[in-house]
């Protein structure tokens, strides 16, 4: 856990000294309207604190960091945290439904290819998940735009709902559900093909082990083989590169979100690096440093959970 707070803290270093010191851009030009006098750009200076010595705006930098403060946006002039809260949970909802269906259906892939090993059903599990792991996400999320929404006018982009949305709670649902399908579908196509390796990988080393053996041995149908001896067996590594794919899914999501223009925190990102919002970008990076350390360190704490081998701070 100090590890984690040191790394955060070093993190939000290097963020204020990217934005603060080595930046060539001044802030307050991205505020200032040509129209109005000179002497107003030097109140809004200090109005935002740059008139302060660098090592004063350095320690109300932190302590407004770690205090969630993050200021107030140049471009809305709301507070960021307030901007954070309205976009984070579209964000949840795109990347947790995109999480869950890749790794169901990676792991039901990678099973059923480790159970047909040498097959053609092997082969083709292989053979698309290779493809789709190594494919650019831009390129299988732009052909789905182009095939599906462009041409064929089969989903939306843009937006999480029709304007004006539906009225009807059943309706609105649905509509979400439908805007929400294209962008789910990329990120699965990408990321399912990672997680079919991955576990078929890991279970073709578990099934040649004694114990999965002896299971055959003993006339265990092979379902109970595959999922309540093998599968066993590999769930902590699995889980930990659950966790740890959270961080690589949040980055494609910043994509995601800007292709099908899907109003969540990478959208808003992108956007905020465009028209020099510092302190929206500031204080995203710093959120995704805090989801890439607490995926890291719950990684640590459930892989001694799941394996009674690994017992962290134990002497023997």
């Amino acid at each position: 856990m100090v590890y984690a707070l040191m790394v955060l803290y070093i993190i939000a270093t290097v963020n204020f000294m990217i934005f603060q010191v080595f930046s060539p851009l001044d802030p307050i030009n991205t505020l200032w309207d040509p129209r109005l006098p000179v002497e107003y750009k030097e109140v809004l200076r200090h109005q935002f604190g740059f008139d302060q010595p660098i090592l004063t705006r350095y320690a109300k930098y932190v302590v407004n960091l770690f205090t969630f403060n993050f200021g107030y946006s140049f471009v809305t002039r709301k507070p960021v945290i307030q901007e954070i809260a309205v976009r984070l949970p579209n964000t949840l909802l795109l990347l947790g439904s995109a999480l869950v269906l890749s790794v169901l259906a990676g792991i039901l892939l990678g099973v059923l290819a480790a159970s047909r090993r040498g097959t053609k059903v092997d082969v083709l599990v292989i053979g698309s998940g290779l493809f789709a792991w190594a494919a650019p996400i831009f390129f299988i999320q732009l052909f789905l735009v182009l095939f599906l929404a462009y041409y064929n006018r089969l989903f939306p982009v843009g937006k999480m709902t029709q304007v004006p949305p539906p009225t009807d709670f059943l309706a609105f649902v649905a509509d979400v559900l439908y805007h929400l399908a294209l962008p789910v579908t990329s990120l699965v196509l990408a990321q399912f093909g990672f997680w079919a390796l991955y576990t078929r990988n890991m279970m073709l080393e578990a099934l040649t082990q004694d114990y999965t053996v002896t299971a055959r041995a003993k006339g265990l149908k092979e379902r109970s083989v595959l999922f309540g001896y093998a599968f066993r067996t590999i769930l902590p590594p699995v889980t930990t590169m659950l966790l740890l794919a959270i961080p690589s899914l949040i980055t494609g999501s910043i994509i995601t979100e800007y292709v099908f223009s899907w109003p969540g925190m990478g959208k808003w990102l992108l956007d905020s690096m465009r028209t020099y919002d510092f302190p929206a970008v500031q204080a995203l990076f710093f959120f995704y440093a805090i989801l890439t350390i607490g995926a890291n360190f719950a990684s640590d704490l459930l892989y001694g959970w799941l394996d009674p081998r690994i017992r962290v701070g134990v002497r023997r």
